[in-house]
């Protein structure tokens, strides 16, 4: 018996008007994210917060209601056509989330290791609390068909819980304050809330499909367990080793293209697990800033890429879901303002409790319960997997993103008077001095690529 084994049929290349479209896209998005960045720096608020606008204007909040032909030319509600502009986001947050955690002082998160535990209790049991109530209380007019009270009311507590910490990051980064102490306590106790977050979003999201089974609690704990198992024993002598063999050449190319490589690797692993690829970044881009021998300065073109170039372009991407003209609507713009209490109460009342309980003072705990409150596009993802999985109705959905862009907004300037009262330390000079090199390339690197 003979099989005949036709060659496979080539892939055709993108269309010609698809790639002319996806351009326009990246570059008209990187063009007003620059210059509405550079605008919000200007009027004393981070980069970030402009970049997020850019979505807002150019998505179905502005653009689509006062030019319609041009946003269903520019932005069609075509699905392969706005997953290219999806994944060049999706390499930007990972790449994002690595370079914060190349950034991480893992020597301050041991000495203050219960701190930074008792941060991230507060400010997750309080919102996380504060949030199933509001689920219940919420009109049934705005509950989908269907779905159970507790799981929307679970959900909604899982949406007040999370940080943002790619928005965190950024934020912290354009403010000048990663050195800081309640810097690195905001990211580290962002992460611990992000992680139980994620872990909880499996939990639900299982309830509204298949029921709460024991097993796949189990399994994803185990996962997340087996994850830092990993990075603890496996892990450090593989980043050790890569990087290594990489600066045997004296160009900085080989490092930036194993730092990219070992993120994004990394972001695969935990994703195929079942959890969150920005997990697998952060774990990964704390090993390769605590690895010995990676130099920093080796690493700049790295994140000055990712900050001045993929950064900017996924929080502009991150706005073109948004829809803010159901607010328009008296009950759900009431509902929205409850909404939004709770959750900035919520996590400023719990983080601030939770940093008192410390024995951080006042000014230190206001400024984690401020940073620790941006939700950003974390929060956008978590409401985009309500609305996939039929728990939020589409005004709920829109609340949420509501949630997501005003606390976002309001973190830097409270952030920033909090920390006006707090003393630098000697311990914190050092770490910006160690941080600087990340940021500056020596005279003889930049000669050798011009």
């Amino acid at each position: 018996m003979y099989v005949s084994l036709a060659a496979p049929t080539p892939v055709a290349p993108i269309a010609a008007h698809q790639l002319l479209v996806f351009l326009l896209q990246v570059g008209l998005l990187l063009l007003l994210a620059l210059t509405l960045g550079r605008l919000a720096k200007r009027l004393g608020m981070p980069a970030v917060v402009g970049e997020l606008f850019v979505g807002v204007v150019l998505g179905p909040s502005f653009l689509t209601h006062v030019a319609p032909g041009v946003s269903a030319w520019l932005f069609p509600q075509d699905g392969p056509q706005f997953h290219l502009l999806d994944a060049v986001g999706q390499i930007g947050v990972l790449m994002l989330v690595g370079i914060t955690g190349i950034h991480m002082d893992m020597g301050l998160v041991r000495r203050r290791g219960v701190t930074a535990a008792g941060v991230s209790v507060g400010g997750l049991v309080v919102p996380l609390a504060f949030g199933v109530g509001m689920g219940f209380l919420l009109p049934a007019t705005l509950i989908p068909e269907g779905t159970q009270p507790l799981v929307f009311a679970l959900f909604l507590g899982v949406a007040m819980c999370v940080s943002a910490i790619p928005v965190i990051a950024k934020t912290l980064m354009d403010m000048g304050l990663l050195h800081r102490n309640v810097g690195q306590l905001t990211l580290t106790a962002g992460m611990i809330d992000d992680a139980f977050g994620w872990f909880m979003l499996s939990i639900v999201s299982a309830m509204a499909t298949t029921g709460l089974r024991t097993g796949s609690v189990v399994f994803s704990f185990v996962c997340l367990v087996a994850v830092v198992v990993f990075a603890l024993t496996l892990g450090r002598p593989i980043v050790r080793h890569a990087f290594r063999l990489a600066s045997r050449d004296t160009d900085p190319g080989p490092s930036v293209a194993t730092a990219a490589v070992l993120i994004l690797l990394a972001s695969a692993g935990t994703h195929a697990l079942g959890l969150e690829a920005v997990f697998g970044a952060f774990i990964c881009g704390i090993l390769i800033g605590n690895a010995s021998g990676v130099d920093p300065a080796r690493l700049a073109p790295l994140r000055s890429v990712v900050l001045s170039v993929f950064a900017p372009v996924f929080f502009a991407t991150a706005g073109l879901r948004m829809d803010l003209t159901s607010l328009a609507d008296p009950m759900v713009l009431l509902a929205g303002l409850a909404v939004l209490a709770v959750a900035i109460i919520g996590k400023f009342v719990g983080a601030y409790a939770g940093a008192r309980a410390s024995r951080l003072n006042k000014w230190e705990a206001l400024a984690l319960g401020a940073g620790l409150n941006a939700r950003g596009v974390i929060e956008v993802v978590v409401a985009m997997v309500g609305l996939r999985l039929g728990i939020l109705s589409v005004e709920v959905y829109t609340i949420v993103i509501l949630v997501a862009i005003v606390t976002s907004l309001m973190a830097p300037p409270i952030l920033r008077w909090a920390m006006e009262k707090v003393e630098q330390t000697a311990e914190e000079q050092l770490r910006q001095d160690k941080q600087l090199a990340w940021s500056q390339q020596t005279q003889a690197g930049s000669s050798e690529h011009i």
